[in-house]
């Protein structure tokens, strides 16, 4: 019998906040109910950081939930979405190898579309029961600044009034988190209407990665 839910993680995270450590501990997690319709959790990634308990990384990049190709996978940011973001990273002279990706819930939320399980958005007691992983990986990656990719992210650290389409590209202050700056999700551009918009979006999504880059 699964446990009872407490929609809380705090009790699933190890004390010890060390990036293998939690990578492992966060499959046991049942701090909500997201977990019964995922394949497995997704936890963060360092592409250059091998086994490193704790290394320092100069961004950590921050998105809203795995997605299909993620859930199945295992790792964040591999499908479309994360190859838009791999191209628009090395357009903004970001070394993607330097970059700590994660997302604000670790189990893929979805519905199907027949044979499709499409991406659902995660509700406010979700993402709240998944904070606790969210600030493990804050304390074992050090990073200079944060990146919140879409507005979930963005809502997560900076509030619920925080709208993207007026402070995106800006450097945030919030108490006892590094600098934060927020910018679109890769899968909102993938989503555009017409092939405008895409690109028009595409540009704006590059040129706030630069100024992360220059920060």
């Amino acid at each position: 019998m699964a446990p009872a839910l407490t929609h809380d993680a705090t009790p699933f995270v190890p004390r010890d906040h060390t990036l293998p450590v939690l990578r492992d501990a966060v499959q046991r997690c049942h701090g909500c109910d997201l977990y019964r319709n995922a394949t497995q959790a997704v936890f963060g990634e360092l592409e250059s950081g091998g086994q490193a308990k704790k290394p320092a990384v100069e961004i950590m990049m921050i998105g809203e939930q795995p997605g299909d190709h993620e859930d199945i996978e295992g790792r964040p940011f591999i499908g479309p979405a994360g190859k838009l973001l791999d191209e628009c990273l090395e357009a903004a002279g970001i070394d993607r190898r330097r970059v700590y990706v994660t997302n604000t819930v670790k189990h893929f939320k979805w519905e199907p579309h027949g044979n499709v399980r499409v991406g659902k958005k995660p509700g406010t007691r979700e993402i709240r029961a998944c904070r606790p992983w969210l600030e493990a990986e804050m304390e074992a990656v050090r990073p200079k600044l944060i990146v919140c990719l879409g507005a979930v992210a963005a809502q997560s650290l900076l509030g619920a009034d925080f709208k993207i389409t007026l402070m995106h590209g800006k450097v945030q202050r919030a108490e006892g988190l590094p600098p934060i700056l927020a910018t679109l999700h890769p899968s909102s551009i993938l989503r555009a209407r017409s092939k405008e918009d895409r690109g028009r979006q595409k540009k704006s999504f590059t040129e706030d990665l630069r100024s992360a880059a220059k920060f």
